[in-house]
Parts: C-alpha cells; sequence; structure tokens
C-alpha cells in the first residue's frame, strides 16, 4: 500500500499549490514532473504504484496521455488538473478518471483526492 500522489503538472506555482493541498490530505507527493519523459521514468521507478496521480494535460514535452495509460492500465486512480481538456474525450478514454479544470479551487482536488483514496481501497492516511 502507498499514500504517495504522482503529480505532473510544468507550470511551476500551479505545482506547489497542488502539492501544498496534497499534502494537506496527508499524502506524500512524488513530483511534481514537468514533462512526459520524467513523469514515464517515475512511472518506472515506483512499478506504477501509486495512491492517486494528478496530472496535467499539456506539459513541456508532450501531452501526459502516453503516462496516463500506463497508470490507468496499473489502476492508479487519475485526477486531470488542466485547462486543456475535453471533458467528453476524457469521460470516453479513462472512464473511472476525475477531472478538475484549472483553475479549481483546493478543496475540488482535495475532494477529488478523497474520493480517489476510497476507491482505491482506503489508502489515504488520516489528516491532521
Amino acid at each position: 500500500m502507498t499514500d504517495t500522489v504522482l503529480l505532473v503538472e510544468d507550470e511551476l506555482f500551479i505545482a506547489l499549490d497542488l502539492q501544498a493541498t496534497i499534502e494537506g490530505e496527508g499524502f506524500h507527493v512524488d513530483g511534481p514532473y514537468t514533462t512526459l519523459a520524467e513523469a514515464q521514468e517515475a512511472i518506472a521507478r515506483h512499478q506504477a504504484k501509486f495512491a492517486a496521480a494528478v496530472l496535467d494535460v499539456r506539459l513541456a514535452d508532450a501531452t501526459v496521455f502516453p503516462a496516463a495509460d500506463q497508470l490507468d492500465a496499473a489502476g492508479v486512480p487519475i485526477i486531470f488538473h488542466s485547462g486543456h481538456v475535453d471533458e467528453g474525450e476524457m469521460r470516453r478514454r479513462y472512464p473511472a478518471a476525475t477531472v478538475c479544470p484549472k483553475p479549481s479551487p483546493p478543496v475540488e482536488l482535495a475532494a477529488a483526492l478523497r474520493r480517489s483514496a476510497r476507491r482505491d481501497g482506503g489508502r489515504m492516511r488520516a489528516a491532521g
């Protein structure tokens, strides 16, 4: 079991805000990673064992979809946090994923993390 959330976001200040929100919910953060290549290296290093993944769609070097495909295949709950998503397409491609469009309030991401942790066997530690 893990309480680590993969964070893939290429905008520094947004990444710092997301990290604070994730840690505030009692998780550890692996990242933030700014490129698809970095994200895929982290997925391989951790053998795709994460409590959840918070992913921006457009990264510095590519879209995040190849990494999202790996995470989805491994059963990792995905939260897309992006201003560049077609929610309909996301629902078709990743039916179990949560979409939090940018900008979204921290409480929305926190709620999505809690839902994902419940879906993933209650791996979330108590925040506090």
